[in-house]
């Protein structure tokens, strides 16, 4: 594509791309590689067979009882595989171990200080069952809560492992959480075991972890024990009445612990919810449905292969870092690259420095991080030998076409390398709306209904809208992943369903091609009633962020007299760019001329930083209640 300054598209055919929506056809060479070559073959293979597909797909894991019934019930209240009997962690080790993959790496690990570690399969299965047989000497048992508050280090990952194997319940807290935040989890999960670390890294920074613990147990009383992971040296003093050193404890036992048999709809997790909607809510995952469905749609969404180096740029905090970072890509024996700490720290360059590095092909990010090395330029990119990429996925809010064609561009290898959109949800538990690499692209649309859902756009009745109409995004029955519950509030758990009965209400307005390409635009709080005109507040920050200046934008609409709603913007810069009033001027004109007058913000202010959640995700409500005047409500999630 022709380019203007070195490292923008010219001006002229970025329009073009915007205007006739950018689509880019797979190239050649991803057809001939990818397993999944015909969407819409599998997916009317699916329809046509749902359960026995779901049957066949099953049946590839280990199982120590073979299911009765693949799917009882409809949603909200399907069970899937009942009767049958398995331990999670037995597929996402035990088998790979067995099955000739024992010296195979499962796990590098990266320190934010360059430290590195690498674990096989059967390195990662003795420390899951040290880490089990510790726990168990703690008296944990199956059905017992655990609260893990761990930076992205192998023995939080160890210790999720352990607790699916013990078939104790683990709930992880995302370790950049306060006290207060914890504790509501810990007394709200009944936690009976806490485990954390002394500190964690974030840009050079420690976070001391072991305090914020020390003040969240109080008036936890369930929680007998805390595991202390210690780092520092010297190493800091535990109390020996409640704390125990972590590797005291795992190093003293045993590297055989036997995988406790559990029934397919025996609960595995819990996980709150980011708090973007409010008060969090301990969605409930079970051991049967969510191993075959998070396996089994992680390796079709990212095209997982066997000798794939993955980096899932996530964390254990978030259901991404659950799904496809420890339990998906087990599932299927692929080597997964973690590593803890920002992405533009210690430089700009650190991620091109690790890719060249291990060798990474498959990397899993969010447009955020996207939308971030674009701020800092395709120079770091471009000074380190990338050609190990396969691909690159993205999922958490929407890709905007500008960092989606930027990416192709320089970090794709000049459109060699598919950049493909997913949409799911904490609820959804896995990728549910999305692109694969072997279909078309549509620049700001995430993509198809993956193969096994019935996704729909539709108005408050329940009824389809027309192409590119905007509407409720919904889905129609069961999936094997979904959440079973929320943790001791049933009734909120069947309000997924109440919006429009009898389908799960995502809470997100989208709209929908002609030929089935959705867009999710954002929460459906997330639009702006202007002059009677609904306006997505994605689209206006996707035009902002269309400008060669601007890194991120987040859009409110603040209450007007007379058009109901006034559009206004805040936004960063890239750097190189200052704020100012010719600079405002010709942002605010630049979105008029992107959406027309009727999106065109009233007011627009250049800010250092938006609040987000700790997965990426801005969090407009903070933004429009700090413009009004008003608490924000639940702040426990915020990242700055």
């Amino acid at each position: 594509m022709p380019q203007s300054s070195g490292d923008q598209p010219a001006s002229s055919d970025f329009q073009q791309f915007l205007t006739n929506e950018a689509r880019f056809a797979p190239t050649a060479e991803t057809l001939a590689t990818v397993d999944v070559k015909d969407y819409q073959e599998l997916y009317d293979k699916v329809a046509n067979n749902f359960e026995g597909f779901w049957d066949e797909v099953a049946s590839q894991f280990t199982w120590v009882k073979p299911w009765d019934t693949v799917l009882k019930g409809e949603a909200p209240n399907a069970k899937w595989f009942v009767g049958g009997q398995l331990n999670i962690t037995t597929n996402c080790l035990d088998r790979h171990v067995e099955q000739g993959r024992a010296n195979k790496p499962a796990l590098i690990w990266i320190g934010e200080d360059g430290e590195n570690r690498t674990y096989t399969f059967s390195e990662l299965l003795d420390l899951t069952s040290q880490t089990a047989n510790g726990l168990k000497s703690l008296g944990v048992t199956k059905g017992d809560r655990v609260c893990i508050y761990m930076p992205l280090t192998p023995e939080g990952i160890a210790t999720m492992l352990a607790c699916a194997r013990l078939g104790a319940i683990h709930s992880v807290v995302y370790a950049g959480l306060g006290s207060s935040a914890l504790r509501t989890r810990l007394i709200d999960a009944e936690a009976k075991v806490l485990v954390t670390t002394d500190i964690g890294y974030r840009r050079g920074k420690p976070t001391p972890l072991r305090s914020i613990a020390d003040e969240a147990v109080k008036g936890a009383d369930s929680v007998e024990k805390v595991v202390v992971h210690r780092r520092l040296t010297p190493a800091v003093e535990l109390n020996p009445d409640k704390e125990v050193d972590f590797y005291e404890l795992i190093n003293a036992q045993s590297t055989t612990c036997p995988a406790q048999v559990m029934e397919a709809e025996d609960p595995l997790f819990i996980l709150y919810t980011s708090g973007t909607t409010g008060t969090p809510k301990g969605c409930v995952y079970v051991h049967g449905g969510y191993m075959v469905g998070t396996t089994y749609y992680v390796k079709l969404a990212f095209d997982m292969k066997e000798d794939d180096v993955y980096w899932c740029m996530s964390d254990i905090g978030w259901i991404v870092g659950h799904s496809a970072m420890v339990y998906g890509p087990w599932g299927s024996g692929t080597t997964m690259l973690i590593r803890e700490g920002s992405p533009d720290f210690p430089n700009p360059g650190v991620v091109w420095e690790i890719v060249e590095k291990y060798k990474v092909s498959k990397i899993f990010t969010a447009p955020t991080s996207l939308r971030m090395f674009m701020k800092f330029g395709p120079q770091y990119p471009a000074a380190h030998d990338l050609s190990s990429i396969q691909l690159i996925i993205c999922a958490g809010e929407p890709l905007n076409p500008e960092a989606l064609i930027w990416a192709r561009e320089h970090i794709g290898d000049h459109g060699r390398v598919p950049i493909c959109d997913n949409w799911w949800q904490t609820e959804t538990a896995g990728p549910t709306i999305g692109t694969l690499p072997s279909m078309e692209v549509r620049a700001g649309r995430a993509g198809k209904p993956l193969p096994g859902y019935k996704a729909r756009v539709v108005d408050s009745q329940g009824d389809p809208v027309g192409p590119l109409k905007g509407g409720l995004l919904i889905l129609d029955g069961a999936w094997p992943q979904m959440f079973r519950n929320i943790w001791g509030d049933p009734n909120r758990y069947l309000a997924y369903w109440e919006t429009i009965p009898p389908f799960y209400t995502a809470g997100d307005v989208a709209t929908v091609d002609e030929d089935g390409y959705i867009a999710v635009l954002g929460r459906a709080d997330d639009v702006m009633n202007v002059a009677g005109h609904r306006i997505g507040t994605a689209d206006v920050e996707s035009a902002l962020v269309s400008h060669a200046a601007v890194a991120e934008a987040g859009v409110i609409g603040k209450p007007d007299e007379i058009k109901g709603e006034a559009i206004k913007a805040f936004v960063t810069l890239k750097v190189g760019f200052s704020p100012s009033p010719e600079l405002k001027k010709s942002l605010i004109e630049h979105v008029r001329k992107e959406l027309g007058p009727i999106a065109t913000p009233s007011e627009l202010d250049f800010v250092q930083s938006l609040p987000k959640t700790r997965s990426g995700k801005i969090i407009r409500r903070v933004i429009k209640a700090r413009e009004m005047g008003i608490e924000p409500g639940d702040l426990s999630t915020i990242e700055e």
